[in-house]
């Protein structure tokens, strides 16, 4: 065979193996991003008659024109007409569905629940009215009747003197006697109400009676689902200028009727709530002593409570929320501030 022949197989079998090399990387990493830096989503802002604009001016929002009433920011959210769109970064623009669905054990690691979205949706809330009174359905409830189930918590991030929520039941109550109290205008009598102050947090299990006073930013993390029962609405109307729908057949099937008297929560080594859905940790950062962004190979959502800090390349301040892939195999991203900063701490329980 002529050497020139023999070069040029050579260089075939080359051009086979690099263009199969390349197939095989792409294909791999398709499905397997490295992630060395934290991942940024815009906020979605949702008009709510009960809102305000104090998140301009506690947390530096760049809040819709035109836009008096704005009610929530929804930072972490994967659902069908809300979606999370990443800001920046070698994932700019992709959705946080097709995070979790596409880079799923990359970015959140393994053992994690087989859902088609991303189980948790976390909120700013500015209530500067207080909202309607309104329960979540639990887990058998919603099952039956084509809704969402949703457990969530709240953490107070700042309070107006006297600020307070309903939870819960003042006393033993029947769904009948209920009811009665509510066609009669009456539901303020019924109602356990919370001082509030900041650094509070409460715990809202599906299936409680609750409301949020007027004067409170919260934080709340929740299960994903926008399943809410409107009980009571205080005789106001909504943003067209009708009465808000109620729901009261679904609520009656909802409500616990045996919580009575729920209190605030408390913290256990730092964590807030340990639930089935999701697990909430504060953490006390110090100026200058820079700690793991992540724990035991699990992602998080890191939410800053108050202060300022730095995690990979990037600046974070009070009010913003951002996830930290798993660092799996990898050196443990760090949070590091200047000041003393408060976070909370998001993460999803692994299956066992």
């Amino acid at each position: 065979m002529k050497l020139q022949s023999i070069i040029d197989i050579i260089g075939q079998l080359r051009g086979v193996v690099i263009h199969t090399f390349f197939l095989d990387y792409f294909e791999y990493t398709t499905d397997h991003v490295m992630m060395n830096d934290v991942i940024r989503l815009k906020p979605l802002y949702k008009e709510r008659v009960w809102g305000g604009r104090k998140l301009e001016s506690i947390f530096h929002r760049q809040l819709p024109t035109g836009v008096d009433l704005v009610g929530e920011s929804w930072d972490i959210v994967d659902r069908e007409e809300s979606q999370s769109i990443v800001s920046d970064g070698e994932l700019k623009g992709k959705t946080l569905n097709e995070l979790w669905l596409d880079y799923k054990e990359s970015i959140f690691g393994p053992n994690l629940p087989e859902e088609g979205r991303f189980p948790v949706l976390i909120k700013i809330l500015d209530a500067r009215k207080k909202l309607s009174l309104q329960v979540h359905p639990p887990e058998n409830i919603a099952s039956e009747i084509g809704a969402d189930p949703k457990t969530e918590m709240w953490y107070i991030a700042e309070a107006d003197p006297g600020a307070e929520i309903y939870c819960g039941f003042k006393d033993k109550i029947t769904s009948v006697e209920f009811i009665e109290k509510i066609n009669g205008g009456l539901a303020d009598d019924l109602l356990h109400k919370i001082a509030v102050a900041k650094g509070d947090f409460i715990f809202i299990p599906s299936g409680r009676l609750h409301a949020i006073g007027g004067g409170i930013v919260i934080f709340e993390i929740q299960q994903n689902s926008d399943t809410t029962y409107r009980v009571h609405d205080w005789g106001r109307t909504g943003l067209d200028g009708n009465p808000r729908k109620l729901h009261i057949d679904e609520a009656i099937r909802s409500i616990d009727f045996k919580d009575i008297q729920p209190s605030k929560g408390r913290a256990e080594n730092n964590f807030l709530v340990r639930c089935p859905y999701f697990e909430v940790e504060q953490v006390d950062l110090l100026a200058m002593e820079p700690v793991n962004a992540t724990v035991n190979s699990n992602f998080a959502i890191i939410s800053v409570i108050e202060g300022a800090l730095s995690c990979g390349r990037s600046n974070f301040m009070s009010g913003d929320s951002f996830i930290v892939p798993a660092q799996i195999g990898a050196e443990p991203l760090q949070l590091a501030c200047h000041v003393p900063t408060r976070i909370l701490r998001t993460t999803i329980p692994k299956k066992h």
